[in-house]
């Protein structure tokens, strides 16, 4: 109730007091609360050792949570060394004991073969399970999977629903897939303007991708008067949040002086920086060929 301010007025430091009085006193509960303030610096210093130890504490005590959690710490090496094995366990442990976030991250160690052989028949069923409890993620990851076809027929139409409930339950990364949906027209009808809307909701909520492509329907007047200044902020904000495609398309636009004063020392240094993050993306055929602006 004081970590999230839910009837009383937010106060992290007394949260902090509470889960470590209720750790001490054998709820697992707790334990998973106050790892979870450790992890995010909420009242006390950030710490991912410490936090892995009360997730672990309240893993043993069976909360589901804090398996989940303690699985995606070894899934990132985020306290710990990285073990995907490990972390499919606690998904494993987590998704099993009812927690359907543990289910949604074990369905994408099969669906990318990550301390698993990849399955994607399986991935779906966890996936499905996630979503039937709750968990817009895997609502999101269930529609990936049926737009592209992996593990099951492809099905737009379905794929849209999914995409749709995701977003609707708060999953920045379903908004914006089905933004893509509606650029495209893939089991609905094309509406840049519903593509627009949903990019910034996205973007709103996160989502790199969101951000980037939102930038992407301002650079080029789709859906909306075109504004070169507006795409680049977009593409940085992007670019900042982990998307490639949003650090090219802003070298792209340094190279090309829109919305910026021309800069090509800027732009190929974005280029490295997208490359660093995908080497499919386009900046890196780019560097190839160039290697200096």
């Amino acid at each position: 109730m004081y970590a999230n301010g839910q009837g009383v007025v937010q106060d992290d430091a007394r949260a902090v007091q509470l889960f470590q009085k209720g750790c001490n006193g054998g709820d697992a509960d707790g334990c998973t609360g106050l790892g979870l303030m450790y992890a995010n610096s909420q009242g006390v210093v950030q710490d991912d050792a410490r936090a892995v130890q009360l997730f672990q504490k309240g893993c043993n005590g069976g909360n589901a949570l804090g398996c989940t959690i303690l699985g995606a710490m070894y899934d990132n090496g985020q306290g710990v060394v990285q073990d995907y094995a490990r972390a499919v366990q606690l998904y494993q442990k987590g998704c099993n004991g009812g927690a359907a976030l543990g289910c949604t991250n074990l369905g994408k160690m099969y669906a990318k073969g990550q301390g698993v052989v990849q399955d994607y028949a399986q991935a779906l069923q966890l996936f499905q399970k996630s979503c039937n409890g709750g968990d817009a993620l895997g609502c999101t990851n269930l529609g990936i999977m049926y737009a592209k076809g992996q593990g099951v027929v492809r099905d737009y139409a379905q794929a849209v629903k999914l995409y749709q409930k995701g977003c609707n339950g708060g999953d920045a990364g379903g908004c914006t897939d089905l933004g893509i949906m509606y650029v495209n027209g893939r089991g609905v009808v094309q509406d840049d303007a519903q593509a627009l809307q949903l990019y910034q909701k996205g973007c709103n909520g996160g989502s790199a991708l969101g951000c980037t492509n939102l930038g992407i329907m301002y650079d080029n007047g789709q859906g909306v008067v075109q504004d070169y200044a507006q795409a680049v902020k977009l593409y940085q904000k992007g670019c900042n949040g982990g998307s490639a495609l949003g650090c090219w398309d802003l070298g792209v636009m340094y190279a090309r002086g829109r919305g910026v004063v021309a800069d090509r020392g800027r732009a190929w240094a974005l280029y490295r920086q997208a490359c660093r993050m995908d080497r499919d993306d386009p900046a890196c055929g780019i560097l190839k060929a160039h290697p200096n602006p």
